[in-house]
């Protein structure tokens, strides 16, 4: 269940990216789970829906949800984007401690030393 707070300081398209990012994460909208259309989250908070398409707008930029042509919006299947981020920068980092001339046992060694700092 999403909740805006009129009286924050956030804008309310904040409040609903940040609300579902942590739905997502926490495992309370699972992959691949049918989100409300634009019109009627917007209808349920009170809110205009360009407030929400913002918000949709946005979750969908960082891969979190999917908008699936007239078969509506979706959390992607594989939609932590903290995960896919941190994929990310450990296939980044593998790609140039390998054109270093380094090996895995190396790079881990000092990914290891990185974190104990």
């Amino acid at each position: 269940m999403i909740v805006v707070d009129p009286r924050s300081a956030v804008p309310p398209f904040e409040q609903i990216r940040v609300q579902v990012v942590a739905q997502v994460r926490s495992g309370e909208l699972a992959p691949d789970a049918r989100l409300p259309t634009v019109r009627k989250l917007a209808s349920d908070l009170r809110l205009a829906p360009n407030t929400v398409v913002r918000a949709y707008r946005e979750l969908e930029q960082s891969g979190v949800i999917e908008t699936r042509g007239r078969h509506g919006t979706f959390v992607t299947p594989h939609a932590d984007p903290v995960r896919r981020q941190a994929q990310a920068a450990a296939e980044s980092f593998a790609r140039q401690v390998a054109s270093l001339g380094l090996g895995e046992d190396e790079a881990v060694r000092l990914l290891r030393a990185a974190f104990s700092r």
